[in-house]
Protein backbone atom coordinates (compact mmCIF):
# COMPACT_ATOMS: atom_id res chain seq x y z
CA UNK A 1 0.00 0.00 0.00
CA UNK A 2 0.93 3.52 -0.49
CA UNK A 3 0.75 5.73 2.86
CA UNK A 4 0.29 9.13 1.21
CA UNK A 5 -3.36 7.75 -0.87
CA UNK A 6 -4.12 5.82 1.88
CA UNK A 7 -4.68 7.84 4.69
CA UNK A 8 -4.57 11.67 5.00
CA UNK A 9 -2.70 11.85 8.26
CA UNK A 10 0.32 9.94 9.04
CA UNK A 11 -0.26 6.49 11.07
CA UNK A 12 2.73 7.32 13.33
CA UNK A 13 -0.33 9.87 14.95
CA UNK A 14 -2.88 7.73 15.09
CA UNK A 15 -4.27 8.23 18.97
CA UNK A 16 -4.93 5.02 20.98
CA UNK A 17 -7.86 5.96 23.30
CA UNK A 18 -8.05 4.29 26.81
CA UNK A 19 -10.94 3.48 28.65
CA UNK A 20 -10.25 2.58 32.66
CA UNK A 21 -13.99 1.86 32.97
CA UNK A 22 -13.67 -0.73 30.16
CA UNK A 23 -12.77 -4.49 31.39
CA UNK A 24 -11.60 -7.35 29.18
CA UNK A 25 -14.57 -9.33 28.88
CA UNK A 26 -16.52 -5.93 28.14
CA UNK A 27 -14.08 -5.39 25.46
CA UNK A 28 -14.67 -8.74 24.13
CA UNK A 29 -18.40 -8.67 24.02
CA UNK A 30 -18.54 -7.20 20.76
CA UNK A 31 -16.02 -9.17 19.33
CA UNK A 32 -17.56 -12.31 20.06
CA UNK A 33 -20.79 -11.29 19.30
CA UNK A 34 -19.27 -9.94 15.59
CA UNK A 35 -17.30 -13.51 15.32
CA UNK A 36 -20.81 -15.10 15.75
CA UNK A 37 -22.96 -13.42 13.57
CA UNK A 38 -20.57 -13.31 10.50
CA UNK A 39 -20.33 -17.04 11.17
CA UNK A 40 -24.06 -17.92 11.06
CA UNK A 41 -24.62 -15.28 7.75
CA UNK A 42 -21.82 -17.02 6.67
CA UNK A 43 -23.75 -20.15 6.55
CA UNK A 44 -26.96 -19.03 5.80
CA UNK A 45 -25.83 -17.34 2.38
CA UNK A 46 -22.53 -18.53 1.67
CA UNK A 47 -20.47 -16.48 -0.99
CA UNK A 48 -23.48 -14.11 -1.39
CA UNK A 49 -22.86 -12.89 2.27
CA UNK A 50 -20.77 -10.37 0.85
CA UNK A 51 -23.47 -8.61 -1.04
CA UNK A 52 -24.77 -6.64 2.02
CA UNK A 53 -25.52 -8.77 4.20
CA UNK A 54 -22.08 -9.20 6.57
CA UNK A 55 -22.07 -5.21 5.83
CA UNK A 56 -24.81 -5.44 7.69
CA UNK A 57 -23.71 -7.41 10.44
CA UNK A 58 -20.58 -5.17 10.65
CA UNK A 59 -23.18 -2.33 11.74
CA UNK A 60 -25.15 -4.62 14.09
CA UNK A 61 -21.40 -5.22 15.64
CA UNK A 62 -20.61 -1.40 15.87
CA UNK A 63 -23.81 -1.33 17.38
CA UNK A 64 -23.15 -3.81 20.58
CA UNK A 65 -19.61 -2.16 20.71
CA UNK A 66 -21.74 1.28 21.18
CA UNK A 67 -24.00 -0.19 23.77
CA UNK A 68 -21.09 -1.56 25.66
CA UNK A 69 -19.94 1.65 25.47
CA UNK A 70 -22.67 3.59 26.72
CA UNK A 71 -22.42 1.57 29.46
CA UNK A 72 -19.10 2.58 30.11
CA UNK A 73 -19.62 6.23 30.33
CA UNK A 74 -18.69 6.98 26.32
CA UNK A 75 -20.60 9.29 24.62
CA UNK A 76 -22.46 8.34 21.77
CA UNK A 77 -20.53 11.81 20.13
CA UNK A 78 -17.16 10.46 20.91
CA UNK A 79 -17.95 7.19 19.27
CA UNK A 80 -19.76 9.59 15.88
CA UNK A 81 -16.30 11.65 16.27
CA UNK A 82 -13.87 8.20 16.21
CA UNK A 83 -15.80 6.63 13.29
CA UNK A 84 -15.60 9.72 11.11
CA UNK A 85 -12.10 9.83 11.28
CA UNK A 86 -11.86 6.05 10.56
CA UNK A 87 -13.88 6.73 7.31
CA UNK A 88 -11.80 9.35 6.86
CA UNK A 89 -8.39 7.44 6.81
CA UNK A 90 -9.81 5.52 3.88
CA UNK A 91 -10.58 8.24 1.87
CA UNK A 92 -7.50 7.71 -0.19
CA UNK A 93 -8.19 3.97 -0.24
CA UNK A 94 -12.24 4.03 -1.53
CA UNK A 95 -10.94 6.55 -4.11
CA UNK A 96 -7.69 3.60 -5.60
CA UNK A 97 -10.86 1.55 -5.47
CA UNK A 98 -12.97 3.76 -8.17
CA UNK A 99 -9.56 4.50 -10.00
CA UNK A 100 -8.92 0.89 -10.47
CA UNK A 101 -12.37 0.02 -11.35
CA UNK A 102 -11.85 2.64 -14.17
CA UNK A 103 -8.93 1.80 -15.34
CA UNK A 104 -9.72 -2.00 -15.74
CA UNK A 105 -12.47 -0.97 -17.91
CA UNK A 106 -10.46 1.08 -20.20
CA UNK A 107 -7.81 -1.47 -20.27
CA UNK A 108 -9.94 -3.75 -21.06
CA UNK A 109 -11.86 -2.01 -24.11
CA UNK A 110 -8.67 -1.20 -25.03
CA UNK A 111 -7.14 -4.56 -25.81
CA UNK A 112 -4.28 -4.47 -22.61
CA UNK A 113 -5.92 -7.06 -20.61
CA UNK A 114 -6.87 -9.18 -23.48
CA UNK A 115 -3.31 -9.07 -25.14
CA UNK A 116 -1.48 -9.99 -21.49
CA UNK A 117 -4.11 -12.91 -21.48
CA UNK A 118 -3.03 -13.39 -25.36
CA UNK A 119 0.96 -13.46 -24.92
CA UNK A 120 0.44 -14.79 -21.50
CA UNK A 121 -1.32 -18.17 -22.39
CA UNK A 122 1.78 -18.63 -25.46
CA UNK A 123 4.55 -18.77 -23.00
CA UNK A 124 2.92 -19.69 -19.29
CA UNK A 125 1.63 -23.24 -18.84
CA UNK A 126 -0.56 -24.59 -16.02
CA UNK A 127 2.64 -26.46 -14.62
CA UNK A 128 4.74 -23.40 -14.21
CA UNK A 129 1.86 -20.72 -13.76
CA UNK A 130 1.63 -20.63 -10.31
CA UNK A 131 5.06 -20.20 -9.75
CA UNK A 132 5.85 -17.83 -11.96
CA UNK A 133 2.40 -15.66 -10.62
CA UNK A 134 4.45 -15.91 -7.29
CA UNK A 135 7.99 -14.37 -9.25
CA UNK A 136 5.86 -11.39 -11.35
CA UNK A 137 4.22 -10.29 -8.67
CA UNK A 138 7.12 -9.90 -6.15
CA UNK A 139 9.46 -8.33 -8.53
CA UNK A 140 6.81 -5.71 -9.46
CA UNK A 141 5.85 -5.30 -5.89
CA UNK A 142 9.36 -4.83 -4.66
CA UNK A 143 9.70 -2.37 -7.67
CA UNK A 144 6.71 -0.33 -6.81
CA UNK A 145 6.74 -0.62 -3.32
CA UNK A 146 2.66 -1.78 -3.03
CA UNK A 147 0.50 -4.70 -3.22
CA UNK A 148 -2.53 -2.49 -4.27
CA UNK A 149 -1.06 -1.74 -7.42
CA UNK A 150 0.45 -4.91 -8.34
CA UNK A 151 -2.83 -6.48 -7.73
CA UNK A 152 -4.66 -4.10 -9.89
CA UNK A 153 -1.99 -4.31 -12.80
CA UNK A 154 -0.63 -7.67 -13.67
CA UNK A 155 -2.48 -9.47 -11.11
CA UNK A 156 -5.55 -8.99 -13.33
CA UNK A 157 -4.27 -9.95 -16.57
CA UNK A 158 -2.80 -13.09 -14.25
CA UNK A 159 -6.49 -13.92 -12.77
CA UNK A 160 -7.40 -14.12 -16.88
CA UNK A 161 -4.71 -16.00 -18.02
CA UNK A 162 -5.41 -18.79 -15.02
CA UNK A 163 -8.99 -19.13 -15.66
CA UNK A 164 -8.55 -19.70 -19.39
CA UNK A 165 -5.74 -22.04 -18.46
CA UNK A 166 -8.12 -23.99 -16.21
CA UNK A 167 -5.91 -23.35 -13.03
CA UNK A 168 -7.92 -22.91 -9.90
CA UNK A 169 -9.02 -18.95 -8.91
CA UNK A 170 -8.00 -19.37 -5.53
CA UNK A 171 -4.65 -21.00 -6.38
CA UNK A 172 -4.10 -17.71 -8.68
CA UNK A 173 -5.20 -15.49 -6.54
CA UNK A 174 -3.16 -17.03 -3.61
CA UNK A 175 -0.11 -16.91 -5.92
CA UNK A 176 -0.46 -13.34 -6.45
CA UNK A 177 -0.73 -12.48 -3.21
CA UNK A 178 2.18 -14.53 -2.05
CA UNK A 179 3.95 -12.85 -4.42
CA UNK A 180 2.96 -9.03 -3.90
CA UNK A 181 2.69 -8.87 -0.53
CA UNK A 182 5.93 -10.33 -0.50
CA UNK A 183 7.62 -7.32 -2.15
CA UNK A 184 5.08 -5.11 0.04
CA UNK A 185 7.16 -6.58 3.26
CA UNK A 186 10.47 -5.77 1.57
CA UNK A 187 10.66 -2.90 -0.34
CA UNK A 188 11.88 0.42 0.93
CA UNK A 189 9.46 2.72 -1.08
CA UNK A 190 6.53 0.33 0.84
CA UNK A 191 4.81 2.16 3.91
CA UNK A 192 4.39 -0.47 5.97
CA UNK A 193 7.75 -1.23 5.34
CA UNK A 194 8.61 2.61 6.96
CA UNK A 195 6.04 2.34 9.31
CA UNK A 196 7.09 -0.74 11.34
CA UNK A 197 10.44 0.95 11.96
CA UNK A 198 8.89 3.82 12.74
CA UNK A 199 6.59 2.03 15.37
CA UNK A 200 9.38 0.22 16.97
CA UNK A 201 12.39 3.10 17.30
CA UNK A 202 14.51 1.34 14.76
CA UNK A 203 15.91 2.30 11.16
CA UNK A 204 14.74 1.14 7.71
CA UNK A 205 17.65 -0.90 6.29
CA UNK A 206 18.49 -2.64 9.30
CA UNK A 207 14.43 -3.49 9.60
CA UNK A 208 15.00 -5.02 6.07
CA UNK A 209 17.79 -6.62 6.51
CA UNK A 210 16.57 -8.15 9.92
CA UNK A 211 13.30 -9.08 8.48
CA UNK A 212 14.56 -10.87 5.05
CA UNK A 213 15.56 -13.94 8.09
CA UNK A 214 12.17 -14.41 8.51
CA UNK A 215 10.90 -13.21 5.07
CA UNK A 216 13.25 -15.32 2.40
CA UNK A 217 13.02 -19.11 4.27
CA UNK A 218 8.84 -17.71 3.71
CA UNK A 219 8.83 -17.17 0.47
CA UNK A 220 10.88 -19.84 -0.06
CA UNK A 221 8.56 -22.22 0.76
CA UNK A 222 5.55 -20.58 -0.55
CA UNK A 223 7.13 -20.96 -3.87
CA UNK A 224 7.97 -24.54 -3.80
CA UNK A 225 4.31 -25.11 -2.66
CA UNK A 226 3.82 -23.49 -5.76
CA UNK A 227 5.69 -24.87 -7.99
CA UNK A 228 4.29 -28.47 -6.44
CA UNK A 229 0.84 -27.26 -6.67
CA UNK A 230 1.62 -27.08 -10.80
CA UNK A 231 3.11 -29.97 -11.14
CA UNK A 232 -0.34 -31.46 -9.87
CA UNK A 233 -2.13 -29.26 -12.61
CA UNK A 234 -4.27 -30.78 -15.19
CA UNK A 235 -2.23 -29.88 -18.38
CA UNK A 236 -5.05 -31.24 -20.51
CA UNK A 237 -6.74 -28.00 -20.91
CA UNK A 238 -3.99 -26.58 -22.89
CA UNK A 239 -4.53 -27.62 -26.07
CA UNK A 240 -7.99 -26.19 -26.31
CA UNK A 241 -5.61 -22.61 -25.80
CA UNK A 242 -5.50 -22.09 -29.56
CA UNK A 243 -9.29 -21.39 -30.00
CA UNK A 244 -8.90 -18.91 -27.14
CA UNK A 245 -6.40 -17.14 -29.00
CA UNK A 246 -8.06 -17.06 -32.46
CA UNK A 247 -11.24 -15.65 -30.32
CA UNK A 248 -9.28 -12.91 -28.78
CA UNK A 249 -7.71 -11.98 -32.17
CA UNK A 250 -11.17 -11.78 -33.74
CA UNK A 251 -12.44 -9.60 -30.81
CA UNK A 252 -9.09 -7.20 -30.89
CA UNK A 253 -6.26 -5.93 -32.66
CA UNK A 254 -3.45 -7.85 -30.25
CA UNK A 255 -0.10 -5.86 -30.50
CA UNK A 256 2.46 -5.46 -28.11
CA UNK A 257 2.38 -1.82 -28.43
CA UNK A 258 -0.53 -1.95 -25.72
CA UNK A 259 2.15 -2.91 -22.85
CA UNK A 260 3.15 0.55 -23.47
CA UNK A 261 0.58 1.81 -20.52
CA UNK A 262 1.05 -0.75 -18.02
CA UNK A 263 4.75 -0.04 -18.40
CA UNK A 264 3.77 3.70 -18.19
CA UNK A 265 1.88 2.89 -14.86
CA UNK A 266 4.37 0.83 -13.21
CA UNK A 267 7.25 3.41 -14.17
CA UNK A 268 5.90 5.99 -12.28
CA UNK A 269 5.03 4.26 -9.41
CA UNK A 270 8.85 3.31 -9.47
CA UNK A 271 8.88 6.93 -9.99
CA UNK A 272 7.20 7.69 -6.51
CA UNK A 273 3.72 9.42 -8.23
CA UNK A 274 1.27 8.87 -6.52
CA UNK A 275 -1.02 5.97 -7.22
CA UNK A 276 -4.18 7.66 -7.26
CA UNK A 277 -1.91 10.03 -10.40
CA UNK A 278 -0.64 6.72 -11.38
CA UNK A 279 -3.75 4.99 -12.28
CA UNK A 280 -5.63 8.28 -13.69
CA UNK A 281 -2.77 8.65 -15.96
CA UNK A 282 -3.47 4.58 -16.93
CA UNK A 283 -7.17 5.59 -17.57
CA UNK A 284 -6.93 7.96 -19.58
CA UNK A 285 -3.85 5.87 -21.60
CA UNK A 286 -6.20 3.06 -21.76
CA UNK A 287 -8.93 5.35 -22.98
CA UNK A 288 -6.83 7.05 -26.08
CA UNK A 289 -5.20 4.01 -26.93
CA UNK A 290 -8.99 1.98 -27.16
CA UNK A 291 -9.76 4.96 -29.91
CA UNK A 292 -5.94 3.99 -31.80
CA UNK A 293 -5.95 -0.09 -31.53
CA UNK A 294 -9.73 -0.65 -30.97
CA UNK A 295 -12.35 1.47 -32.82
CA UNK A 296 -14.50 -1.55 -33.46
CA UNK A 297 -14.91 -2.34 -29.75
CA UNK A 298 -15.72 1.35 -28.98
CA UNK A 299 -18.31 1.40 -31.74
CA UNK A 300 -19.93 -1.51 -30.43
CA UNK A 301 -20.03 -0.31 -26.84
CA UNK A 302 -21.79 2.89 -28.10
CA UNK A 303 -23.82 1.20 -30.49
CA UNK A 304 -22.58 3.26 -33.13
CA UNK A 305 -22.19 2.80 -36.70
CA UNK A 306 -18.93 4.81 -36.86
CA UNK A 307 -16.55 6.20 -34.82
CA UNK A 308 -17.23 9.73 -34.14
CA UNK A 309 -16.29 11.85 -31.01
CA UNK A 310 -19.63 11.18 -29.59
CA UNK A 311 -19.13 7.55 -30.12
CA UNK A 312 -15.97 7.32 -29.01
CA UNK A 313 -16.59 9.34 -25.55
CA UNK A 314 -19.79 7.44 -24.75
CA UNK A 315 -17.54 4.28 -25.22
CA UNK A 316 -14.97 5.38 -22.82
CA UNK A 317 -17.23 6.77 -20.59
CA UNK A 318 -19.36 3.56 -20.62
CA UNK A 319 -15.78 1.36 -19.76
CA UNK A 320 -15.08 3.53 -17.04
CA UNK A 321 -18.13 4.03 -15.03
CA UNK A 322 -20.32 0.79 -15.65
CA UNK A 323 -19.55 -3.02 -16.16
CA UNK A 324 -18.83 -3.87 -19.98
CA UNK A 325 -19.58 -6.45 -22.11
CA UNK A 326 -17.31 -7.46 -25.37
CA UNK A 327 -19.23 -9.50 -27.92
CA UNK A 328 -17.70 -12.75 -28.70
CA UNK A 329 -19.04 -16.56 -29.41
CA UNK A 330 -16.55 -17.89 -26.67
CA UNK A 331 -18.03 -18.52 -23.25
CA UNK A 332 -14.56 -18.55 -21.24
CA UNK A 333 -13.40 -14.92 -22.93
CA UNK A 334 -17.15 -13.66 -21.94
CA UNK A 335 -16.30 -14.82 -18.35
CA UNK A 336 -12.78 -13.31 -18.57
CA UNK A 337 -13.76 -10.06 -20.18
CA UNK A 338 -17.07 -9.82 -17.81
CA UNK A 339 -14.88 -9.97 -14.77
CA UNK A 340 -12.21 -7.59 -15.87
CA UNK A 341 -14.80 -4.76 -17.39
CA UNK A 342 -16.75 -3.99 -14.15
CA UNK A 343 -15.89 -0.09 -14.39
CA UNK A 344 -15.93 2.49 -10.83
CA UNK A 345 -19.69 0.61 -10.69
CA UNK A 346 -18.02 -2.56 -9.78
CA UNK A 347 -16.47 -1.45 -7.04
CA UNK A 348 -18.96 -0.23 -5.12
CA UNK A 349 -20.23 -3.39 -3.10
CA UNK A 350 -16.36 -3.25 -1.70
CA UNK A 351 -16.06 0.14 -0.78
CA UNK A 352 -20.11 -0.90 1.05
CA UNK A 353 -17.73 -3.32 2.75
CA UNK A 354 -14.63 -1.01 3.64
CA UNK A 355 -16.99 2.09 5.54
CA UNK A 356 -19.02 -0.47 7.41
CA UNK A 357 -15.82 -2.14 8.91
CA UNK A 358 -14.71 1.45 9.49
CA UNK A 359 -17.54 2.16 11.44
CA UNK A 360 -17.12 -1.28 13.64
CA UNK A 361 -13.42 -0.36 13.84
CA UNK A 362 -14.32 3.32 15.05
CA UNK A 363 -16.65 2.34 17.69
CA UNK A 364 -14.47 -0.45 19.06
CA UNK A 365 -11.59 2.29 19.33
CA UNK A 366 -13.80 5.01 20.95
CA UNK A 367 -15.02 2.62 23.48
CA UNK A 368 -10.98 2.11 24.26
CA UNK A 369 -11.92 -1.86 23.52
CA UNK A 370 -8.78 -1.69 21.26
CA UNK A 371 -6.32 -0.64 23.75
CA UNK A 372 -7.90 -2.74 26.56
CA UNK A 373 -7.23 -5.55 24.35
CA UNK A 374 -4.08 -5.32 23.38
CA UNK A 375 -3.11 -4.32 27.12
CA UNK A 376 -4.66 -7.61 28.07
CA UNK A 377 -2.27 -9.37 25.44
CA UNK A 378 0.83 -7.51 26.88
CA UNK A 379 0.23 -8.59 30.59
CA UNK A 380 0.18 -12.33 28.84
CA UNK A 381 3.81 -11.91 28.21
CA UNK A 382 5.64 -13.50 30.74
CA UNK A 383 8.70 -14.86 28.69
CA UNK A 384 10.42 -13.77 25.78
CA UNK A 385 8.35 -16.16 23.54
CA UNK A 386 5.49 -14.99 24.91
CA UNK A 387 6.13 -11.29 24.60
CA UNK A 388 6.37 -12.60 20.47
CA UNK A 389 3.15 -14.60 20.79
CA UNK A 390 1.39 -11.41 22.25
CA UNK A 391 2.72 -9.34 19.98
CA UNK A 392 1.52 -11.93 17.07
CA UNK A 393 -2.03 -11.96 18.64
CA UNK A 394 -2.64 -8.24 18.83
CA UNK A 395 -1.25 -7.78 15.19
CA UNK A 396 -4.19 -10.21 14.14
CA UNK A 397 -6.81 -8.92 16.86
CA UNK A 398 -6.47 -5.68 15.47
CA UNK A 399 -6.95 -6.84 11.72
CA UNK A 400 -9.86 -8.53 12.44
CA UNK A 401 -11.10 -5.38 15.07
CA UNK A 402 -10.11 -2.83 13.63
CA UNK A 403 -10.33 -3.71 10.12
CA UNK A 404 -7.19 -1.43 9.17
CA UNK A 405 -3.65 -2.88 8.12
CA UNK A 406 -2.26 0.38 9.72
CA UNK A 407 -4.15 -0.18 13.12
CA UNK A 408 -2.68 -3.46 13.31
CA UNK A 409 0.89 -1.76 12.80
CA UNK A 410 0.44 0.97 15.17
CA UNK A 411 -1.61 0.04 18.11
CA UNK A 412 1.10 -3.08 19.18
CA UNK A 413 3.71 -0.90 18.01
CA UNK A 414 3.09 1.21 20.63
CA UNK A 415 2.04 -0.89 23.17
CA UNK A 416 5.57 -3.35 22.85
CA UNK A 417 7.69 -1.23 22.29
CA UNK A 418 8.75 -0.49 26.59
CA UNK A 419 7.99 -3.94 26.86
CA UNK A 420 10.72 -4.97 24.52
CA UNK A 421 13.20 -2.58 25.79
CA UNK A 422 12.70 -3.85 28.79
CA UNK A 423 13.79 -6.93 28.18
CA UNK A 424 16.52 -5.86 26.59
CA UNK A 425 15.49 -6.68 22.78
CA UNK A 426 16.38 -4.18 19.94
CA UNK A 427 13.95 -2.49 18.39
CA UNK A 428 14.06 -4.80 15.26
CA UNK A 429 12.49 -7.60 16.89
CA UNK A 430 9.37 -5.87 16.73
CA UNK A 431 9.26 -4.13 13.60
CA UNK A 432 9.83 -7.55 11.90
CA UNK A 433 7.40 -9.54 14.41
CA UNK A 434 4.98 -6.37 13.51
CA UNK A 435 5.12 -6.79 9.54
CA UNK A 436 5.31 -10.69 9.15
CA UNK A 437 1.90 -10.28 11.62
CA UNK A 438 0.39 -7.46 10.97
CA UNK A 439 1.09 -6.71 7.33
CA UNK A 440 0.62 -9.51 5.68
CA UNK A 441 -2.29 -11.59 6.93
CA UNK A 442 -4.70 -8.01 6.93
CA UNK A 443 -5.82 -9.49 3.28
CA UNK A 444 -7.06 -12.74 5.02
CA UNK A 445 -9.91 -10.71 7.35
CA UNK A 446 -12.94 -10.54 4.73
CA UNK A 447 -13.94 -7.03 5.89
CA UNK A 448 -10.48 -5.37 6.51
CA UNK A 449 -9.34 -3.00 4.24
CA UNK A 450 -7.05 -5.26 2.23
CA UNK A 451 -8.95 -8.23 2.22
CA UNK A 452 -12.15 -6.17 0.62
CA UNK A 453 -9.72 -4.34 -1.94
CA UNK A 454 -7.51 -7.54 -3.01
CA UNK A 455 -10.93 -10.07 -3.33
CA UNK A 456 -12.71 -6.54 -4.95
CA UNK A 457 -10.05 -5.92 -7.75
CA UNK A 458 -9.22 -9.54 -8.43
CA UNK A 459 -13.05 -11.34 -8.39
CA UNK A 460 -12.07 -13.89 -5.72
CA UNK A 461 -13.68 -14.21 -2.35
CA UNK A 462 -11.02 -14.37 0.57
CA UNK A 463 -12.72 -17.45 1.75
CA UNK A 464 -11.39 -18.72 -1.50
CA UNK A 465 -7.83 -17.82 -1.66
CA UNK A 466 -7.32 -17.88 1.91
CA UNK A 467 -5.68 -21.13 2.25
CA UNK A 468 -3.51 -20.62 -1.01
CA UNK A 469 -2.40 -17.21 0.25
CA UNK A 470 0.58 -19.31 1.69
CA UNK A 471 3.00 -16.77 2.21
CA UNK A 472 0.53 -14.37 4.19
CA UNK A 473 -0.70 -17.16 6.75
CA UNK A 474 2.72 -18.91 7.30
CA UNK A 475 4.99 -15.32 8.05
CA UNK A 476 3.30 -15.16 11.56
CA UNK A 477 4.38 -18.89 12.42
CA UNK A 478 7.50 -18.77 10.82
CA UNK A 479 8.08 -15.29 12.95
CA UNK A 480 7.26 -17.03 16.29
CA UNK A 481 9.32 -20.29 15.00
CA UNK A 482 12.03 -18.17 15.40
CA UNK A 483 11.30 -16.72 18.74
CA UNK A 484 10.82 -20.25 20.02
CA UNK A 485 14.35 -21.81 19.18
CA UNK A 486 16.10 -18.58 19.88
CA UNK A 487 17.06 -18.09 16.08
CA UNK A 488 18.72 -14.37 15.46
CA UNK A 489 16.91 -12.94 18.37
CA UNK A 490 18.62 -9.73 18.64
CA UNK A 491 20.00 -7.93 21.55
CA UNK A 492 19.98 -4.20 22.44
CA UNK A 493 23.80 -3.16 22.53
CA UNK A 494 25.05 -0.26 24.90
CA UNK A 495 25.58 2.79 23.68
Amino acid sequence: MNSQDITPKQPQDENIIENKELNIWEALIPVIALVGMLAYNVFVYGDDALSGSNQFILLLGAAVAAVVGIYNKVSFTQMIDEVAENVKSTTGALLILLMVGALAGTWLISGVIPSMIYYGLQILNPTIFLGACVVICAIISVATGSSWTTSATVGIALIGIGEALGVSLGMTAGAILSGAYFGDKMSPLSDTTNLAPAMAGGELFSHIKYMALTTIPTISVTLIVFILLGFAQDTTGVADTSQLLNDINKAFNVTPWLFLVPIIVIVLIVKKTSPLIALLIGTLLGGLFAVIFQPQVIMQIAEADSLTFRSAYKGIMDAITVKTSIATENETLKDLFSASGKGMSGMLGTIWLIICAMVFGGVMDAIGALSRISQALLNLATTTFGLFTSTVASCLTLNVTASDQYLAIVVPGKMFKKAYEDRGLAPENLSRTLEDSGTVTSVLVPWNTCGAYQSGVLGVPVADYFVFAIFNWLSPFMTLLFAAFSIKIKQLTSK
